[in-house]
């Protein structure tokens, strides 16, 4: 089975197309509202459209124009994307991997900062955070689709939720003392 479907857009593209037929501006549009965690833009989207369609997991429909507006191709799911996606899933869910975020690497790290660089450096970390938090809320309340949906959106908030209370966690450590600096030949 060729490997489309470890590409995370590659995989929103196929579950968008398992709730309906549409066209790519549409499928960017709808991820954008459900606050979705995949990266996407225009090209990447069309990119990956015509991949898929390539490899026989969608196929174009019909093409539609709306007033002035230019022609769009909707496409549609194939039987065999639908079978190669419910795999794939069904292995992501089922085996967990360990995703090592960037974050983590720096994070063995902090005591390079030391104390004050790395309170201004969490607490910069934690104000984005809390952006995030809030953009996810945000989609999440203003999604009308059922929840399964946007259950991606769901979980993304509670990573978000958990990495914030550890970096306050952590900040709160650092300024009661209870987070020790070792001594180096330079203090």
């Amino acid at each position: 089975m060729a490997r489309s479907v470890d590409n995370p857009l590659a995989l929103a593209v196929l579950g968008l197309l398992l709730e309906r037929p549409m066209h790519p501006y549409e499928m960017g549009v709808v991820l954008r509202e459900r606050g979705t965690t995949v990266r996407t833009n225009r090209g990447s989207l069309y990119d990956v459209v015509g991949a898929l369609e390539r490899q026989g997991w969608a196929r174009a429909r019909e093409t539609v124009q709306d007033g002035g507006r230019p022609a769009r191709t909707v496409y549609e799911l194939t039987g065999e994307g639908r079978d190669a996606f419910t795999r794939r899933l069904d292995e992501l869910i089922r085996v967990p991997k360990q995703e090592y975020p960037v974050f983590l690497t720096a994070v063995a790290y902090l005591g390079a900062l030391g104390p004050e660089g790395a309170t201004a450096a969490l607490t910069e970390r934690a104000g984005r955070l809390r952006d995030d938090f809030a953009r996810l809320d945000s989609g999440l309340a203003g999604a009308d689709v059922p929840r399964l949906y946007v259950i991606e959106a769901e979980y993304a908030r509670a990573l978000v939720q958990a990495e914030l209370a550890w970096v306050e966690r952590v900040l709160t450590e650092i300024a009661d003392g209870t987070l020790t600096w070792p001594h180096t030949e330079e203090d």
